[in-house]
């Protein structure tokens, strides 16, 4: 009996039985080499060691050649197998270990090291299930990210940019065909992430083809028709009805907005994504809500029911998923280029409030809310890059021009000033960027990417601007003109609170 034995005697078999659990968790297998099955233990140890090698190496893929691994690791197939090999590793380690505390010869022990050793035993146990949970959760939300990123978009730089489209479909609304009602490009520079956002009205007329496309056949002076009906937001429609003309393309419609906006912008894409308006509400949620400034009450309802409330105007404004959608949607009491502007802040406020320990905390919820609004041709090995720069934008301002009047009349489109603004912005942007780089060079700013204080000149008026700051305020001569204004429209309604 335990009692029996010399005190000595007791304290090395409490210590070796420690010591026995101890390192079964640490290197599973290493107990039954010398205690247990021989033939248990070198499997189990080469297994394990196996293990922590592939782990070393993807560890080293991430330094080294990160854009490859990541693309790797978000492989669907590639997630789940290896989510399923970490529960087994977990069940086989779980063994192991009450394997190692039956082989410590609990029943010898005085009862309050016997109660000890079960305990730690047991508090391994768990530990390890609720860090395996947390491992294989993040796989299945990798898998639901792979699944999103099927490819096909072009990864070669253009002019040193990346031009991402990015469409936003109301897919509550009553209609045939999908007619998207946001229709903006973000042209991201390729070196430190800072991006112009370009809105164009879904009303815009007589949208261009190019010579390559197909449609321009049909459409030589742009999609025109005597009715005044044919609009840019029509234009997927007219590629799906025309899908014969595309006969290599997956989403003929797509593929036709693609060239329409292209060529109205005088920008070569690479990339779009899709987004169902409507089903960014669980998004939204899922990263725990936006923060605006809004300097008017912006209806819920309307336009064909009754108003149901209002998002009331404020600083500091907190929006769940839902009022965050009715923000974005709300056609009320406002115009398309209101809504426009609208929109423009809620993706702002995505990009600069979604931090990293969110996507951390709340990666899998993440995931699933994008499987159900998100469509793009992002492929696997480009995200982590296109990630990078994500992050690098969060700390300058995003610019943005709205397409819409004064600057554009969008039944008679002026293609001409549309393109020469778009290239007129890019040059500032990059001259932002230069100025940044070369306070950074004298030491007076850390990175091309600092803060707007240090980076940037003051009289600067960007979409993240100041809800005091007004029309009159940019020290940019081109944005004092008549005809044109930068970011007013999106200042007028709300900014993005720091």
């Amino acid at each position: 009996m335990p009692s029996a034995q010399p005190a000595a005697a007791q304290s090395l078999q409490t210590r070796r039985a420690f010591g026995y659990v101890l390192m079964s968790a640490v290197l599973p297998g290493s107990v039954q080499l010398f205690a247990g099955s021989r033939r248990v233990g070198r499997i189990a140890t080469r297994v394990y060691l196996a293990a922590l090698a592939v782990v070393v190496l993807l560890a080293l893929g991430l330094v080294v050649l990160r854009g490859a691994t990541v693309g790797f690791l978000l492989t669907p197939a590639v997630a789940v197998f290896f989510k399923v090999a970490l529960w087994v590793l977990f069940l086989g380690w779980v063994a192991l270990l009450l394997d190692s505390w039956r082989l410590a010869r609990p029943i010898n022990l005085l009862r309050r090291p016997r109660f000890g050793l079960t305990v730690t035993t047991l508090v391994l146990a768990l530990a390890v299930g609720a860090v395996t949970s947390v491992a294989a959760n993040a796989f299945t939300g990798v898998a639901n990210v792979g699944d999103l990123l099927a490819g096909g978009g072009d990864a070669e730089q253009k002019a040193g940019r990346y031009n991402v489209l990015l469409l936003g479909a109301d897919a509550s609304d009553d209609r045939v065909g999908l007619r998207p009602d946001s229709i903006n490009v973000a042209s991201v520079d390729a070196e430190t992430g800072r991006t112009v956002l370009f809105g164009l009205p879904r009303n815009m007329q007589k949208v261009p083809f190019p010579e390559s496309s197909p449609l321009h056949a049909l459409y030589p002076d742009g999609f025109v028709c005597d009715d005044g009906e044919c609009m840019l937001n029509g234009v997927y429609t007219l590629g799906v009805e025309h899908k014969d003309l595309y006969p290599d393309a997956d989403d003929p419609g797509l593929q036709a907005v693609k060239e329409a906006v292209s060529e109205t912008l005088g920008l070569d894409l690479n990339y779009y994504a899709l987004v169902d308006m409507a089903g960014f509400q669980s998004l939204i949620d899922a990263m725990g809500g936006i923060t605006l400034d809004i300097s008017k009450d912006i209806p819920i309802g309307g336009v064909g029911s009754r108003i149901y409330g209002y998002i009331k105007a404020g600083e500091d404004v907190h929006l769940d998923g839902f009022h965050a959608l009715w923000f974005a949607r709300s056609r009320a009491e406002s115009s398309d280029y209101e809504r426009m502007a609208r929109q423009k802040c809620v993706m702002s406020a995505m990009v600069q409030q979604l931090d990293p320990m969110t996507v951390a905390t709340k990666f899998t919820e993440l995931s699933e809310a994008g499987k159900n609004l998100l469509k793009t041709d992002v492929g696997r090995g480009e995200v982590y890059q296109l990630a990078e720069l994500a992050l690098a934008a969060k700390g300058t301002r995003i610019a943005s021009v709205n397409f819409s009047p004064p600057l554009i009349t969008t039944a008679d489109p002026d293609f001409a000033l549309i393109r020469s603004t778009v290239q007129d912005k890019i040059a500032h942007a990059e001259e932002l960027d230069e100025k940044a780089a070369a306070k950074a060079a004298a030491g007076a700013s850390p990175s091309p990417t600092a803060g707007p204080s240090e980076a940037e000149p003051e009289g600067d008026q960007t979409a993240e601007s100041t809800p005091e700051a007004t029309p009159s305020a940019s020290a940019d001569p081109e944005v004092n003109k008549d005809t044109f204004t930068d970011t007013e429209d999106l200042e007028a309604v709300c900014s993005v609170s720091s």
